[in-house]
């Protein structure tokens, strides 16, 4: 305010608590907060959004007295007030009710002295404990965020981007940006400019930046050094300026697009770019027949396969059915219909260290790979909520025999996959008839167990022993069950409950040769962990027996570890 200033009172409380969201009818009037501050509605205004603090608001307002005394008015000046909220600019009174205000909103806000000027006042025109009343239309905000919550980069929206996701660390951006040091002095520019979040540009404020911006928005970023270019500054190069040491900079920046990176498998070593975004929410899951266009390169650009252009038929596969390379397989089922995407796949899941003849050329021996790929069409599986329960029994026997093939293929990760699936087909058979049910019992029995022995292979003991707790909860006499969890509890190092499994299994059972054999297993673990034992306590009171101690005491370590024998029988 220029005639008439509102600085932050002296003796106000500093710890106000969070507010609840204050939406008061017009008329209405409502206390934000629990020290006396109220909020009477005269206005609505625009949309759901707030400022918050940091941001710089625009107000007119008309401060009075309870009595009607005017002490001060924007409105009078013809010109609006600006100031940072939550920065201490204003009053505490101010600084907690605009935040609740929506733009264009009009509300009078009944101030408590706690809230406002406290005993000291504002002489001449607010005497002590004054209580203050300020009619306040809200006019506009910009929003000013503290990017990194440490003061390092501050961002200012200068025009409001569309929609609302935001650029990843994997995405690819292209940004405009000016650069100036805090004289004016351009240091960088770009007209258009393309690079991954991750890696950055320019400067490390620009990634920072983007992750929080939406597509069209431009924004005024103010950049502490340590987000520039810290002590070191950088030399001038080309046309680009020489940042000096411990340089502040302001940096114009406008996320015009994206595109969205996908890391498809977690070592990140298939990575899907979408060119073109695909259409709905639906994806193919295992077993989808798709339709693709698909070209494939070295990464020289040699093309090796080219499917579904210039009036080809397009190129048809299931998924995970191994008919094309896993990494495309996986990559594809991560794509929305009409959806065209860059694939890049690391020799691991593509020809791995061996050259591989493809229609065009011979794709060299660990070669990273690239596929565009066009989602035309699929069409999936059917879904077990669309089956009846026939038609369950039948898919969770033909998923059960798939998952038997990869299982003698030692292709264990998928085979557990399948068994999974057919699994969950007869998962709920509370509609089956009498004779479904036990067809789905045995199914359940079966497909556990194969799955528990896929664990096994894949050294995943805890889900192996959770699928044979399953088998065990349907059938208590299930000596494979028994045996394969007894397996996955060795390996846990929980041998009590290994041995409580062989011995229940061994009097099911008493000729299972596979189970005497684990047997032995056992034995052989508990003397190693048994010696192991001895070995600790053994250096343990030998150490003690080094120590100055009293007579009665030596005795008494003697008679302690004279009874730590082996029991080699267990």
């Amino acid at each position: 305010m220029e005639d008439f200033d509102i600085p932050a009172g002296d003796e106000m409380n500093e710890d106000m608590m969070d507010l609840p969201d204050v939406n008061p009818k017009v008329g209405e009037e409502k206390e934000i907060g629990k020290q006396g501050l109220k909020k009477k509605l005269v206005k609505e205004g625009e949309g759901w959004d707030t400022p918050e603090n940091g941001d710089e608001v625009e107000v007119h307002y008309t401060g009075t007295l309870l009595d009607g005394t005017q002490f001060d008015s924007s409105r009078e000046r013809g010109t609006p007030f600006k100031f940072t909220l939550g920065q201490g600019q204003v009053i505490k009174g101010w600084d907690e009710g605009i935040k609740t205000m929506k733009k264009g909103e009009n509300a009078i806000f009944t101030i408590p002295p706690e809230l406002a000027y406290g005993e000291t006042g504002s002489p001449p025109q607010i005497p002590a404990n004054a209580t203050l009343q300020f009619d306040v239309e809200l006019l506009t905000w910009v929003s000013v965020k503290d990017i990194c919550k440490d003061g390092g980069i501050f961002k200012k929206i200068l025009t409001a981007g569309e929609k609302w996701e935001n650029p990843r660390d994997p995405d690819e951006v292209l940004v405009k940006y000016e650069a100036r040091l805090e004289d004016g002095t351009l240091v960088s520019k770009s007209d258009g400019v393309e690079f991954t979040v991750r890696e950055g540009y320019f400067c490390p404020a620009l990634s920072n930046a983007v992750k929080t911006m939406k597509k069209g928005e431009k924004v005024l970023l103010t950049v502490k050094s340590q987000y520039a270019f810290g002590e070191k500054g950088r030399p001038a190069s080309g046309e680009e300026g020489a940042v000096p040491p411990n340089a502040n900079l302001e940096i114009t920046l406008e996320l015009v697009s994206w595109k969205t990176v996908t890391e498809v498998t977690d070592d990140k070593k298939v990575l899907k770019k979408i060119l073109k975004e695909g259409e709905g929410y639906e994806r193919p899951n295992d077993g989808t027949l798709v339709k693709v266009k698909l070209i494939g390169k070295l990464q020289d650009g040699t093309v090796f396969l080219k499917k579904g252009h210039d009036e080809e038929e397009l190129f048809e596969f299931k998924t995970d059915n191994e008919q094309v390379i896993d990494g495309l397989d996986r990559a594809v089922m991560t794509m929305k219909k009409g959806e065209v995407a860059l694939v890049t796949v690391a020799p691991e899941y593509a020809f791995g260290s061996s050259e591989s003849q493809q229609e065009l050329v011979v794709v060299p021996p660990n070669s990273t790979v690239y596929y565009e790929v066009e989602l035309e069409s699929f069409v999936k599986e059917k879904e077990s909520w669309d089956m009846n329960t026939q038609e369950k029994i039948e898919a969770a026997g033909k998923k059960k025999e798939e998952g038997n093939l990869l299982f003698k293929a030692g292709k264990y990760e998928r085979a557990s996959k399948r068994y999974e699936k057919a699994a969950k087909y007869i998962e709920y058979d509370t509609s089956f008839s009498e004779e479904e049910k036990k067809q789905a019992k045995a199914l359940k029995v079966t497909c556990n167990l194969n799955n528990a022995a896929c664990k096994l292979k894949l050294k995943d003991y805890k889900q192996a022993e959770k699928l044979c707790t399953k088998v065990l909860e349907i059938d208590s006499t299930s000596v494979k069950a028994l045996y394969r969890r007894a397996q996955a509890y060795i390996q846990l190092v929980d041998l009590e409950l290994a041995e409580l499994d062989i011995k229940k299994a061994l009097e099911l059972d008493p000729n299972n040769r596979d189970v005497k054999l684990e047997y032995k297993v056992l034995k052989e673990k508990v003397k190693e962990y048994n010696k192991k034992d001895a070995k600790f306590y053994g250096n343990m009171f030998a150490k003690m027996s080094k120590l100055e101690l009293p007579e009665a005491n030596k005795a008494a370590v003697k008679q302690e570890t004279e009874p730590m024998s082996i029991d080699s029988k267990a």
